[in-house]
């Protein structure tokens, strides 16, 4: 049974940066695809960004392209999502995910294992 934790939420204005962290303990990684979804209040959860067992596929939601930047460290069993130029609309809950398979799907439903959430506030 893998267990999730995240941190590195808070609250920053508009343009500004966080870095979100995830630990896994409980089995190791090498074999789960790592992700990070978000919901804000009053809409669906939403997938943020995935990547792959080894690393070498990325996958990122068009509203944070080139602005986030997902990575992965089997090694320490952590997921990081490097969030720059925020917006108000990321203001959301994030999730840290992991998924029993060596690749990504977008739904979140296919996910295996949730994190508690950590909060992101953007203001304006």
């Amino acid at each position: 049974q893998l267990q999730l934790v995240e941190s590195g939420g808070g609250s920053v204005q508009a343009g500004g940066s966080l870095r979100l962290s995830c630990v896994v303990s409980g089995y190791t990684v090498t074999s789960h695809c790592l992700a990070w979804f978000r919901q804000a209040p009053g809409k669906e959860r939403e997938g943020v960004a995935s990547v792959t067992n080894g690393g070498s596929s990325t996958y990122y939601a068009d509203s944070v392209k080139g602005r986030f930047t997902i990575s992965r460290d089997n090694s320490k069993n952590t997921l990081t999502l490097q969030m720059d130029s925020l917006k108000p609309e990321d203001d959301a809950m994030y999730y840290c995910a992991a998924r029993y398979a060596t690749g990504c799907r977008r739904e979140h439903t296919t996910y295996h294992y949730w994190g508690q959430g950590t909060k992101v506030a953007v203001s304006s």
